[in-house]
């Protein structure tokens, strides 16, 4: 069980978490917010490598500020960037930081270096120096060295960067196959990994914890209110910014398609559609929920 009280860390007069309350148990929880959130600050003391300003965290019942080691013995952690060594291959590295972790026995140390590299795709390149990897080879890697020695938590700080589809979709199911037993929490941008691999995910923004639940119910509480419209002119999508909640605006062919929140049919240029996970993440991280309006023509 992972316990997170009233954390706070601060740089400066940078509050880049701010009092967030968290419990959580073995499953799959999946963290979205946009950069600057806190998501990487959050994850980066949940594996003591800093210290929070004010708050507790306690793993199993203990606080791992005062017995860091209790969790990092059981801790996987994947970060944004990692440094490699520049002239040792995979499989050395891989073995290097399997000691490491502690896993003494040779014999075993060889069986899960090697099955983790053939799990990530890596088996092929093995000889060949980490530091000559492609971006998303050096993530399949990273990958490999969060899951050595079984851990029982793992973190993983946007670990489908640079993966192509294939790649994304063969780390998304180790995370799954894994997330029975452990506590994987899985910090991203991507919604549609946490929309298909979480059933338990929060919104963090401005270093607060916004919103917590399941996908699903999420995205019920907006069910039947999302609507759209493609408009033409720039100056049209900024007036009605100001006097809707709009959800998102994106371009296509040569249009701005605009989504709001309304409790029923703003007017009969627009038209309704199904309600997705990503318009449940804006409406909550741009605080929309209590402004849908019942109605407004344009």
């Amino acid at each position: 069980m992972l316990e997170i009280k009233n954390l706070t860390k601060s740089f400066g007069d940078l509050k880049a978490l701010d009092d967030v309350t968290l419990t959580l148990g073995p499953g799959l929880f999946g963290l979205l917010g946009p950069n600057g959130a806190g998501k990487s600050t959050l994850m980066r003391t949940l594996a003591t490598l800093q210290q929070p300003t004010s708050g507790t965290i306690h793993f199993n019942g203990e606080n791992i500020a005062e017995k860091p080691d209790t969790v990092r013995s059981v801790l996987g952690y994947l970060p944004q960037d990692f440094g490699v060594y520049p002239r040792m291959s995979a499989l050395q590295l891989l073995d290097h930081i399997a000691i490491l972790k502690g896993i003494t026995d040779k014999g075993e140390r060889k069986d899960q270096v090697e099955s983790l590299l053939q799990m990530v795709n890596l088996w092929t390149h093995r000889t060949a120096s980490v530091a000559t990897y492609s971006g998303g080879m050096r993530q399949r890697f990273g990958v490999a060295q969060a899951l050595l020695g079984d851990p029982q938590l793992i973190i993983v700080d946007e670990p489908t960067a640079g993966l192509d589809p294939l790649e994304r979709q063969r780390f998304l199911d180790i995370l799954s196959r894994a997330g029975d037993e452990k506590i994987i929490i899985l910090s991203t941008h991507i919604i549609e990994d946490v929309r298909d691999l979480c059933n338990d995910m929060g919104v963090m923004g401005d270093g607060k914890l916004i919103i917590r639940g399941a996908p699903e119910d999420l995205v019920k509480e907006i069910e039947g209110h999302v609507w759209t419209m493609s408009i033409s002119s720039d100056e049209e999508v900024e007036r009605l910014r100001n006097v809707m909640p709009v959800l998102s605006t994106r371009r296509l062919r040569g249009s701005t398609v605009v989504s709001v929140l309304s409790e029923t049919m703003p007017g009969d240029e627009w038209s309704s559609r199904p309600t997705l996970l990503e318009d449940a993440y804006f409406a909550h991280l741009n605080g929309l929920m209590s402004e849908k309006v019942e109605a407004c023509e344009i």
